[in-house]
């Protein structure tokens, strides 16, 4: 569909050579004929002629059926539910034992679904399972106050979710638009499965591409460059897809064609993706892994795609093909290399752009690339904490999808938060100053200021075995009284790869405890009537009663570092990496 069709010369003309034909004019929307059909009837196959599905609304784009909507009155019980689950049953999306139910013709050039109950609307594609359903809320690069108008509503705040998704999605140009460059094939639990974007997806690239196009080169603005930024996406919110779709759409928009694009990742599916886009425009991506190859990349004239494939933990020999270079020394070869490309037509995507390790790397890329423009993609818009830093880097946020729009919108499970403290201090504090003192005494105060700042660090604390044990047991205490009888299981996140191998520790020691305190738990306290009056015991004596039923299992638990290793791991260290864990 997108690339057309080649047709031949009719036979015996050789006046003619075969030509291609396009099945939609994607440039100019206005040349395309649109129709919309009510109840557009469609035979079932193998010979079921008395038998045929109905959708509700079909959209045809120069006679291709292009979306199909399903629509249910609003007062109905769970309207969208049953929209969906008969849009499904058109695609012989349900398993009904191989009796097929609908028309699979029908979808054959389909490229979504919509189920709309006008107060409520969502859209999907004809593989997508019911969660995979979402709203539309953007209606850019229009305004609500113009639907609103147009809808004869005085507030968009009136504007019901059908409403918007038509004005977002169904505006021919905007149909388009989403077909040609939001739409792609990908692999999930083992089947092909077609993915549109999201609205968060779709608005963030076209205010990409506004300031892309209209935003002031370094040259221009005699200081900085004004086309980057920040894309702000929640982790889970489909990031690396977002970067796919920019890619698409700089690849058919007249002023971004021909820029070079350096994609800074560590993901190898991300590199699949923009591997097939690059295909429809007969484009080669070039993967380096090396920081020879990414700076005979960079350095190159004209439009290229290119990967500068990251190892975020793994150093690797310079014989190895196969891996990568860490971001640590590809920012200290990059700052060596100096200018190499002042080309105006360069961007930068930079994926997880957050991460502490990768702040030198982005400065060393705006050193070799100074008039290139940077956009950093990121599920945390900070920088160890330096908010500023990031926005100096890459420039202002370009768009926001916050973890609060997230849960709204059902992509991310709530996370409920629960605080509690261990107190960590030092005994003798004082007296550990005045020995401080005694030992250090030849060196001037700059010099132990020095020592105190290399040595008395916070991860010195956090790591602390003793303040580990007692967080081990207060973790464990709470995983038994809370997690455990719902048979969850329980992650936790370590401040090193130090902290997580000491914290399998204390867990084990708080467990073998608690395991020697039920043993010793008297007869009368281990049988259903104690159980029924542990509301009336002391709290702790509640506690092991309660715990008790799950004997069996608190002494099955067992408690797995999982960490990210390097060539001189100690031993205790290495046996948990991934790698010796064979993940």
């Amino acid at each position: 569909m997108l690339t057309g069709t080649h047709v031949d010369a009719p036979d015996g003309d050789d006046s003619q050579r075969g030509r291609r034909v396009d099945y939609i004019d994607w440039d100019h929307p206005e040349r395309n004929d649109f129709v919309v059909m009510n109840q557009f009837r469609v035979e079932l196959p193998g010979g079921q002629g008395h038998r045929a599905i109905r959708p509700d609304v079909v959209l045809f784009v120069n006679g291709l059926p292009l979306v199909v909507i399903e629509a249910k009155a609003p007062h109905t019980v769970d309207p969208i539910a049953h929209a969906i689950d008969q849009l499904r049953r058109y695609a012989n999306q349900r398993t009904q034992g191989g009796i097929p139910e609908g028309s699979e013709r029908l979808f054959h050039t389909n490229q979504v679904v919509i189920a709309t109950s006008f107060d409520d609307a969502r859209v999907g594609t004809f593989t997508s399972g019911p969660e995979h359903f979402a709203e539309w809320k953007t209606v850019e690069p229009g305004t609500p106050q113009q639907v609103a108008s147009e809808c004869g509503r005085a507030d968009p705040a009136e504007l019901s979710k059908q409403e918007v998704l038509v004005a977002g999605m169904l505006r021919p140009a905007h149909l388009l638009d989403l077909i040609r460059h939001f739409t792609l094939f990908m692999e999930a639990n083992g089947r092909v499965v077609k993915v549109v974007a999201r609205y968060q997806q779709y608005r963030a690239v076209r205010r990409a591409v506004t300031r892309l196009v209209n935003g002031k080169t370094r040259p221009e603005d005699g200081e900085h460059d004004h086309r980057g930024g920040v894309i702000w996406h929640t982790q889970g919110s489909g990031k690396s897809l977002t970067m796919v779709f920019l890619v698409r759409v700089m690849r058919t928009h007249p002023e971004l064609t021909s820029f070079k694009v350096v994609v800074v990742t560590d993901r190898t599916q991300l590199q699949r993706q923009l591997s097939g886009t690059a295909e429809l425009t007969d484009e080669t991506v070039h993967v380096a892994r090396k920081v020879k190859k990414v700076r005979e990349y960079l350095a190159r004239p004209g439009k290229d795609l290119v990967f500068a494939m990251i190892q975020k933990y793994r150093d690797t020999d310079d014989g190895d093909d196969t891996g990568g270079t860490t971001e640590s020394e590809l920012a200290k070869a990059m700052k060596t290399l100096g200018e190499l490309n002042a080309d105006t037509r360069i961007v930068v995507l930079v994926d997880e752009a957050h991460r502490s390790q990768s702040s030198a790397l982005h400065a060393s890329l705006r050193e070799a690339l100074p008039n290139a423009a940077l956009i950093g993609f990121t599920g945390t818009p900070i920088i160890m904490g330096k908010r500023k830093q990031t926005t100096t880097i890459f420039g202002v946020y370009i768009d926001k999808y916050t973890i609060k729009e997230s849960e709204e919108d059902g992509a991310t499970v709530p996370i409920l938060y629960e605080g509690r403290t261990t107190k960590a201090a030092v005994r003798d504090g004082s007296g550990l100053d005045e020995l401080f003192e005694d030992m250090f005494e030849e060196q001037t105060p700059e010099q132990r200021k020095q020592i105190q700042q290399r040595w008395g660090t916070k991860n010195n604390v956090l790591e602390a075995p003793k303040l580990i044990d007692r967080k081990a047991r207060d973790m464990l205490r709470h995983y038994v009284d809370v997690v455990l009888p719902n048979r969850f299981k329980a992650q936790v996140v370590a401040v090193s790869r130090e902290a997580a191998v000491r914290y399998r520790i204390g867990l084990r020691h708080a467990r073998d405890d608690l395991l020697a305190e039920l043993d010793a738990l008297d007869a009368a306290l281990r049988t259903t009537e104690a159980f029924d009056r542990v509301d009336s015991m002391p709290a702790h004596q509640a506690r092991l009663v309660r715990a008790y039923r799950h004997r069996w299992l608190i002494a099955r638990l067992d408690f797995a570092p999982v960490i990210s290793g390097t060539h001189n791991d100690k031993t205790h260290l290495a046996e948990w990496t991934s790698d010796a864990c064979g993940r």
